[in-house]
């Protein structure tokens, strides 16, 4: 028993060629490599309050730590099915302006010079990757 009504959207002609497009896209080495990379500036980001040394600075520490998981699990999803989760591509340049902008947000006053280069930096690269995740949707396949 199907839960979708007989004239569903989802079995559109033109959605199933959009969605096939965009996994098509999603294929490419270059499509392959920025979603490698965003996995990798999350688990960065993650990562960092013990890799520079946040010492004292728990919220940004937490704010790290849950910003990089989520820019993980978005990787994972375009890297898995870019078909259905490309619309959320821009949600990585978010989380990156967000990183950048967290050491005097969360932090304020406290934040030092290597945790706010730290979230700079990593916060720029998610933004550079974010807006290249967006790009591959636009790149054109061969086919």
């Amino acid at each position: 028993m199907t839960t979708h009504p007989a004239g569903s959207i989802e079995q559109h002609p033109d959605i199933i060629e959009m969605r096939a497009r965009y996994e098509a896209a999603a294929e490419t080495p270059v499509a392959q490599g920025v979603h490698g990379l965003i996995a990798l500036t999350g688990l960065y980001l993650a990562a960092s309050p013990w890799i520079v040394g946040f010492g004292g600075l728990t919220n940004l520490t937490i704010n790290n730590l849950i910003a990089g998981v989520a820019l993980t699990l978005l990787a994972a999803g375009f890297a898995s099915a870019y078909g259905r989760t490309h619309s959320m591509t821009w949600v990585a340049a978010v989380i990156g302006v967000w990183t950048i902008i967290a050491p005097w947000v969360v932090a304020g006053d406290m934040s030092t010079t290597s945790t706010i280069w730290s979230n700079v930096v990593t916060g720029a690269v998610a933004v550079v990757l974010g807006a290249a995740a967006m790009g591959v949707a636009m790149m054109r396949t061969s086919a």
